[in-house]
């Protein structure tokens, strides 16, 4: 027998483990999850209410300033469904955390926050600008409607996303915060309002249908904006968490929870589990100080986070080849779209906590990489992600409702 023979076992299992790992870390991840969700949903009813429910917070959001800064603050983290004022502040802050890390060069700064450009600070100051320029011109479609309007949608698409694909200055920043509140939000509030609400569907589709439609109109006319500088390379500007593929056997475990983690923060361009660490932990405060303030007031805080931890699970684990080659991949996009939307479309049950996650994990990270394959250079990516989320959640909401024990809530 050949050495080659003699080996082949323990070269199989070497290569088998890390794959072990990669499922066992995932398995571990969601069972805490889980755990969590169960322990907090025992405890809701014995919750105190020391902040105000999302009602009364809804109400008064534009009554004075305070509350409207809490309230802008709180839309920070509308793409992950948690508005959450404190989810907000400790998202930022472990972004700048991990910025100041990364440029220190410290090992314990977790993935490259903003694709390792050094723009997480322009991206910011661009998506919060963007963001207040929507609340002051928007906003009085929430008291006009009495319901929620999607007036955070500038945080999460057109102005970060400029910058990362022209760079950094001031010029840069406000075109992005100008061109997002005046192209996605508006977009968006049509989509919403004329179309989402009358035949009861998920106001997801509305938003990020707001989202790619204004992204394609800003791209295009940042082209013809004198003042707009050259494109950054399409290896700079483009989504890549990670400098060099990865080997096999650094992706164990402890690298499926740190990507799914990290995977909370991609919609806001961060792309960080520090970020993620704050933005979670803030909203899972908020919980305890009132369980009826995040989530929009529905309770679906547990239920919800399960499914978004168990869509990001399954997607990284599913996809983890494509992170190997590529550095990178949209494994985010059904952990902000199709798995909350489930949830808080059919309510905290077993089947809509499962298929929403399964379904988003395996149809809407191909589907968003197809699309951005597919833009020209100087379009950021992001736009094939949110071009999943609006198809893929368009299908799984109606189609789930078929199916027995859905019964939705809207």
């Amino acid at each position: 027998m050949s050495d080659t023979t003699k080996t082949s076992p323990a070269v199989a299992a070497r290569a088998a483990d890390p794959a072990v790992a990669r499922w066992a870390g995932g398995a571990v991840l969601v069972s805490v999850t889980a755990v969590l969700a169960v322990l907090l949903s025992r405890a809701t009813d014995r919750l105190p209410h020391v902040l105000p429910g999302y009602a009364a917070w809804q109400d008064e959001a534009y009554a004075n300033v305070p509350q409207f800064l809490r309230w802008w603050i709180g839309d920070a983290t509308e793409a992950e469904f948690f508005k959450s004022a404190i989810g907000g502040l400790g998202m930022i802050a472990g972004g700048w955390l991990a910025h100041t890390a990364w440029r220190r060069g410290r090992r314990w700064a977790g993935f490259p926050i903003s694709y390792g450009t050094g723009l997480w600070p322009w991206l910011l100051c661009s998506a919060a600008s963007g963001l207040l320029l929507s609340d002051l011109a928007w906003g009085w479609t929430i008291p006009a409607t009495g319901q929620w309007q999607p007036t955070f949608v500038p945080f999460v698409s057109v102005p970060p996303a400029v910058v990362l694909v022209y760079g950094a200055g001031w010029s840069v920043a406000a075109t992005g915060a100008v061109l997002g509140a005046a192209l996605t939000t508006p977009t968006a509030l049509v989509v919403a309002n004329y179309f989402c609400h009358p035949l009861h569907l998920p106001n997801i589709i509305g938003n990020v249908t707001g989202m790619w439609v204004g992204a394609l109109l800003a791209f295009l006319i940042c082209r013809h904006l004198p003042w707009m500088p050259r494109p950054l390379s399409a290896e700079r500007s483009a989504e890549h968490a990670e400098p060099t593929a990865l080997e096999p056997d650094e992706r164990g475990g402890v690298w499926v929870i740190r990507r799914v983690l990290a995977d909370f923060t991609e919609a806001q361009f961060y792309g960080n589990e520090i970020a993620a660490i704050g933005l979670i932990g803030g909203t899972l405060a908020t919980y305890l100080l009132n369980p009826l303030t995040p989530v929009y007031g529905s309770g679906l805080l547990p239920a919800m986070l399960t499914a978004q931890v168990l869509a990001g699970t399954l997607g990284v684990l599913l996809y983890q080849r494509r992170w190997a080659v590529l550095g990178w991949y949209p494994t985010f996009v059904p952990v902000v779209s199709v798995a909350p939307a489930v949830v808080l479309t059919y309510g905290a049950t077993v089947q809509a906590v499962v298929l929403g996650a399964v379904f988003g994990a395996v149809a809407g990270p191909p589907l968003a990489a197809l699309v951005s394959r597919r833009l020209p250079p100087d379009f950021h990516p992001f736009i094939g992600n949110v071009v999943s989320m609006t198809v893929c959640t368009l299908i799984a909401v109606p189609v789930l409702g078929l199916l027995p024990g859905f019964v939705s809530t809207l």
